[in-house]
């Protein structure tokens, strides 16, 4: 008997388990948005994918970034074949610049660690990162760590072919659709409301992003999820840097540089708290040409070209950010049989979708017998 389960949300968690869930025969996939795919928190993504270089090296973090690197690595030629989609994913790895001597022993012990899990992790000396990346101004620079692993991928070209194969696989997805409650009947069974009318379903996933909170709001333990503000900028740069044969994304005073071809990179993201949580909205937040121009300055000390570069494009928008628990949160919702949180991620929802993705799913099939 098919069993139906509703995603609510269409950012890159929710149609990651809109894909992984499709797959299963026996499930009837519905994704409830209110906007467009990946118009939220999804679109200020730069889809920096850093697993093996991050220093989680144990419990679940490190599992979901783990997990979710191997998923990548199979997923986007999946989904290729199936939509005809160019997705772009740059899987010439991570360079992350030390610019502190004490720092080198910790990643030299993560590299240990690493290669004890099977990760190569690589420790450049400064003429070793000249050699292979010699845009760059390596006068502090102590040593270049490497993860080949790692990687970036377009979050809204990745979210739409998400759909897309979804929608190939019989799920069905209803934009323009605003869920204005959730509530429980005497069992313990959630349902959904949407202007008038209520919905039903066997199994209910929250995947809205900052926009869970406020429908999870009134159930008896709520979870509290606070926005946290993101920016992110477009620059073009008179002739490509570096080596045109290797462009991996480099991160130095915590300023990615991610490569997108034809002399054009991004920089992002900054991470900013708003003084009043409860009353943020994305509408307090405007794009701040001060912020990007430090930023700028920043990603130019390692990289002196950027200095000159033309900004093209800025993006921004509000990120959720668990409270009193790690992030992110994939759990069952206090009061419910039936519904599952998969929201929270707050900088990492590009590089953690697909393992949420495969723990909602299984999840939902011990839940329904299937």
């Amino acid at each position: 008997m098919t069993k139906r389960v509703i995603i609510v949300g269409c950012g890159i968690v929710g149609a990651m388990t809109a894909y992984e869930l499709s797959r299963v025969p026996d499930l009837d996939v519905v994704v409830l948005e209110q906007h467009q795919p990946a118009e939220g928190s999804t679109s200020a993504a730069l889809g920096v994918l850093m697993g093996i270089i991050s220093h989680k090296v144990k419990g679940r973090t490190w599992r979901l970034r783990r997990d979710s690197i191997q998923r990548y690595h199979t997923l986007i030629d999946e989904l290729a074949d199936q939509t005809g989609h160019n997705i772009p994913f740059n899987t010439q790895g991570i360079l992350s610049l030390c610019f502190e001597p004490e720092r080198l022993p910790k990643w030299e012990s993560l590299q240990t660690i690493r290669a004890q899990q099977g990760w190569p992790l690589e420790i450049w000396s400064p003429a070793q990162v000249a050699e292979r990346c010699p845009h760059l101004n390596l006068e502090n620079v102590v040593a270049g760590i490497y993860s080949p692993q790692d990687g970036q991928v377009c979050p809204t070209t990745l979210t739409t072919a998400l759909v897309q194969a979804a929608q190939q696989q019989g799920a069905t997805f209803r934009m323009g659709t605003t869920v204005t409650g959730l509530s429980a009947d005497q069992d313990g069974t959630g349902q959904l409301a949407i202007s008038d009318d209520c919905l039903q379903a066997d199994w209910i996933v929250l995947a809205g992003g900052i926009g869970t909170h406020a429908l999870i709001a009134q159930t008896l333990e709520p979870v509290s999820l606070i926005p946290v503000f993101g920016q992110a900028l477009r620059v073009e740069v008179s002739q490509s840097l570096g080596n045109s044969d290797f462009q991996p994304i480099i991160n130095g005073q915590d300023v990615h540089l991610v490569p997108h071809g034809k002399r054009q990179y991004s920089l992002g993201a900054t991470v900013e708290f708003p003084a009043v949580p409860e009353t943020a909205s994305l509408q307090n937040f405007q794009p701040d040409p001060v912020v990007f121009a430090n930023m700028q300055q920043v990603a130019a000390k390692y990289c002196p070209a950027l200095s000159k570069a033309e900004p093209l494009q800025t993006w921004h928008h509000l990120r959720p950010r668990p409270q009193g628990q790690p992030a992110p949160v994939i759990q069952p919702l206090s009061g419910f049989k039936n519904v599952t949180l998969a929201t929270g991620h707050y900088r990492n929802g590009v590089l953690l979708a697909p393992a949420t993705a495969l723990r909602v799913k299984a999840q939902i099939l011990e839940g329904l017998g299937l």
